[in-house]
């Protein structure tokens, strides 16, 4: 029994779910790039904000897996910088067209700032043959001075308004080898950019550190001392007391693992880097009211690696990657209630990658202009609004288990549920962490609160499964086509898109309450929507 009190609000709800993010700038104006940045923006009539790497990085714009550039910055025989935003416009440009914002990494290091540039670029899988951008900068005053000019381009082009809105992120996870200075050394590097920004835009947006997984110990200390220089250091920029912190950013992410010749996630993992980087922003009072981003927040770490290779990542073609995701919302919300945090956004870290193979399983929404079943959970949950309301579920695994074990025992059959003026959206799913097959699961829902009044409800029942918002499915009946043809593109094209499960039609309210039964199979996700 899942039941919803929808006379119980527990307030806004707020849309943690609209950031998204890669690592390569250069697929977001190319044909398919283009075609998600569009359906991103399109999922919520909030704002979406997206985060790219590489947008400093010198380079012709020629892109690869886990690398792009930008050649915004160069210098002249002289040593005098050179600044050339060209490809930083198309990129920004795809998002503020489409009506999306950017959420703006700074970094990497331009060659010719580079401590050490050479060897200077990546060839991945060969992740550190070089390693240039990696390195903080010989000349913090011309860093400083880089980002300046930025902010001043991008006031110019797009206004002082909309760039207001956007947030500036100084690099990205600098705990581990994207930054091969000292935690003391990205403190400057924070200071300096920072200067940067405001120097030229006082009410922008800045903030970080962007590090990884507070879960492990390493991580977790690099984010405390970065709080504690910006509460009580002494700002490298400036030399006085003061640093700009306008948002705190730290990463999480799951593990999961082959069991028994099966796909388990590791959503405990996941939720534990959530809440121990909730439990050290709680140690600094002055940053209570600061909004939170976990600017990357996924099942694991590494987008560009596909299943094929790597066989725990077959996830993520099919539905228990949208699965996952609603139970991360939903505990995600929750822990930020634990917490009294002002954590406004997890950021998925996908998109997609050009002229790589249909479903080759690689961390992406969409493959080769056709879209996964991930992307369809998002779409339900641009379509919920309004505040949260009290959910019970006698199937439903507590936040502590969840931390403690995932869900490895029963299944987690679950609700989040939002009120608007006329409508109560219910999202409900029945995950598990392994990746085997079980009986549907028989749901009853009774949604409690609507206006007796109401003599007519409407539902809508979406729904996410195997024959649902799933073109995987579609196209491995197909025989798993890596030419397909016109017409089983636009096949899947349309399975690929937000489906319902039936016929919208009209249900009774008694008494101020509804009640529906309908089956659910295991990740699998229901979007029911009650109007009047």
């Amino acid at each position: 029994m899942v039941r919803v009190d929808s006379a119980t609000r527990q307030g806004p709800l707020k849309p943690i779910w609209t950031y998204f993010g890669y690592d390569e700038p250069n697929y977001t104006y190319m044909k398919n790039g283009r075609k998600l940045v569009g359906e991103i923006s399109a999922l919520s009539p909030r704002p979406v904000f997206i985060r790219v790497h590489h947008l400093l990085v010198t380079g012709d714009g020629t892109p690869a897996l886990k690398w792009g550039s930008t050649n915004a910055y160069t210098e002249d025989e002289s040593g005098k910088p050179v600044y050339d935003w060209k490809i930083v416009d198309k990129i920004f440009d795809t998002y503020v067209e489409a009506g999306a914002k950017p959420f703006v990494e700074i970094g990497f290091m331009p060659e010719a700032l580079s401590e050490k540039p050479e060897p200077y670029t990546r060839h991945w899988p060969k992740p550190d043959d070089g390693v240039g951008w990696s390195y903080p900068p010989k000349d913090y005053e011309k860093w400083s001075q880089l980002i300046s000019q930025w902010v001043r381009h991008a006031v110019a082009r797009y206004g002082t308004g909309e760039v207001e809105s956007w947030y500036w992120e100084v690099w990205n996870e600098p705990d581990i080898s994207y930054w091969r200075g000292t935690p003391d050394e990205y403190d400057k590097l924070y200071d300096y950019a920072a200067a940067g920004v405001k120097r030229v835009l006082p009410a922008a947006r800045i903030g970080g550190p962007a590090s990884t997984g507070p879960s492990n110990p390493k991580a977790a200390a690099f984010l405390r001392q970065f709080l504690e220089h910006c509460a009580h250091g002494t700002n490298y920029a400036t030399g006085r007391p003061g640093v700009p912190l306008d948002f705190i950013s730290y990463h999480a992410k799951g593990s999961p693992d082959i069991v028994d010749g099966h796909v388990r996630m590791g959503l405990s993992r996941n939720m534990n880097d959530v809440a121990q980087g909730l439990e050290i922003v709680s140690a600094f009072p002055q940053f209570q009211k600061l909004s939170i981003i976990l600017s990357e927040c996924d099942p694991e770490g590494c987008a560009a690696c596909s299943a094929r290779l790597y066989p725990h990542n077959s996830y993520r073609n099919g539905t228990l990657y949208p699965t996952y995701t609603a139970v991360a919302v939903d505990s995600i919300l929750k822990l930020a209630d634990r917490y009294h945090a002002n954590l406004e956004g997890m950021l998925t870290w996908a998109f997609e990658f050009e002229d790589q193979p249909y479903f080759d399983g690689f961390r992406t929404l969409a493959t080769n202009g056709i879209d996964k079943p991930v992307l369809n959970v998002f779409r339900m949950l641009g379509l919920m609004g309004g505040d949260r309301v009290r959910v019970t579920s006698s199937g439903g695994a507590t936040e502590d288990a969840i931390l403690r074990d995932g869900v490895r025992n029963a299944p987690d059959i679950d609700a989040l549920a939002s009120r608007s003026d006329r409508e109560i959206s219910v999202l409900v799913w029945n995950y598990h962490d392994d990746d085997l097959p079980a009986p549907d699961a028989p749901i009853r829902l009774r949604v409690n609160g609507i206006p007796e009044l109401a003599k007519g409800v409407l539902l809508t029942h979406y729904r996410i499964d195997h024959d649902h918002s799933d073109a995987y499915t579609l196209w491995k009946e197909m025989g798993s086509p890596q030419s397909p043809t016109p017409e089983q593109y636009a096949q899947l094209e349309a399975a690929g898109q937000l489906q319902l499960l039936d016929s919208p039609r009209w249900v009774s309210n008694k008494d101020g309450s509804a009640e529906l039964t309908f089956t659910l199979p295991r990740h699998a996700v229901s979007l029911v929507q009650l109007a009047w």
